[in-house]
């Protein structure tokens, strides 16, 4: 039995991970895969959630990390650390839950020669394991160069591309997952109302996202960022990241504040409210009473065995019905231990919606002199009940 992990704040119950390693090794059996390769890393910024559903290990950096998971028996870690580095952890080491052998070099993504590195000591490992038919989950997260040099390796195999069959699990949340995603939504509840008195004239911008950056991780976030800016009445408020959270905010302004980060346990919940220095513009008013109405009308159509496609129609008929532009990227789409994850609204979604999903919502008016969304998560129950 593996000791309890205590320096992680929240780590995944080793029952959990198991339920997850059972679905993708039957995944595995039918497809005929030995092993499965997947790689992570950026975990704070909403990526690599495959990695970390697979593992329960948040990489929180740029070095990623790569996990070799055969079909029986435990995982093989490949990491950065010194050049040849070797531990044997034989499932005992609380830090890797479900890995004997963990293989180091140090490889850093920013220059050009260590790329070859982490490829390298996974191919040795499957060579020396003998496995054969070899599986890949993610492989828009894995570094260009790590496929190329591993695929060379190997002498070009045919890799089985897991995803989407991993992806339907991924997307369907367990009891445990779903009191981490409550956790999260609550978590966000508490930093919308504390902002509110926290907002002052003549802050910047990235006082009021700082502030909520650290109210979340108080409260047990681990990952993710906070978006929005401030403006006057007659220019858009809009979604902006840290970099542009200079302006200084004034009496009168319009803020635009979004909670995209995780809760407790790692699962991401976003969630955006708009707070205003003095009287609310009425049409500002107006429009975010429209986009509620526009994401209620949304979650009226979040039900099991619905067609996404279907649904991106529906939702488009409804906004341009009421004089509204299109939606064109996405404004519905699932959220987990990655910032957007599968399904998708929209037209080259294949997945249908089930039970137990975790949905955010976010319909949006863009124009040159205002940007109106309302953003919120939604989750459909295991009786198909849609709850905000």
């Amino acid at each position: 039995m593996t000791e309890k992990n205590t320096r992680a704040r929240y780590p995944t119950p080793r029952s959990e991970l198991e339920r997850r390693w059972s679905l993708v090794r039957t995944e595995m059996k039918e497809a005929g895969v030995d092993a499965l390769i997947v790689q992570g890393a950026n975990n704070l910024t909403g990526t690599a959630g495959h990695y970390r559903w697979l593992s329960g290990i948040s990489v929180a950096s740029s070095y990623p990390q790569a996990l070799i998971m055969p079909r029986e028996g435990p995982f093989t870690v490949v990491m950065h650390g010194d050049f040849d580095g070797a531990a044997s952890f034989n499932d005992k080491n609380p830090a890797f839950p479900g890995i004997d052998r963990q293989l180091t070099a140090p490889s850093f993504p920013g220059c050009h020669y260590c790329g070859d590195y982490d490829a390298q000591l996974v191919a040795t490992e499957i060579r020396r394991s003998g496995y054969k038919s070899l599986g890949v989950v993610a492989p828009n997260t894995m570094h260009a160069r790590f496929s190329t040099v591993l695929s060379e390796e190997l002498g070009h195999p045919s890799f089985v591309d897991l995803t989407p069959r991993i992806d339907a699990h991924k997307a369907i949340k367990s009891d445990a997952e779903i009191k981490m995603i409550r956790a999260a939504a609550e978590m966000q509840d508490t930093i919308l109302e504390t902002i509110r008195d926290h907002i002052k004239p003549g802050m910047r911008d990235i006082e009021v996202m700082a502030y909520g950056h650290y109210l979340g991780l108080l409260a047990g976030s681990d990952a993710g960022y906070f978006l929005g800016s401030s403006a006057p009445p007659g220019q858009p408020a809009q979604i902006r990241r840290t970099p542009e959270h200079g302006r200084q905010i004034e009496e009168g302004d319009v803020i635009y504040f979004q909670c995209e980060n995780t809760g407790p346990g790692g699962y991401f919940v976003h969630a955006g409210r708009y707070y205003v220095l003095g009287r609310a513009p009425q049409e500002l008013q107006d429009l975010f009473g429209a986009m509620v109405e526009a994401q209620d009308y949304t979650a009226g159509l979040l039900q099991p065995g619905a067609s996404c496609r279907e649904i991106y129609d529906e939702f488009n008929a409804y906004m341009e019905g009421r004089s509204y532009a299109p939606e064109r990227r996405v404004h519905c789409h699932g959220q987990g231990y990655d910032n957007v994850e599968p399904p998708l609204v929209r037209k080259d979604e294949t997945m249908t919606l089930t039970k137990n999903l975790n949905v955010g919502i976010h319909p949006v008016v863009a124009r040159k002199d205002i940007f109106v969304t309302s953003c919120d998560n939604f989750l459909i129950g295991p009786g198909g009940e849609v709850e905000r």
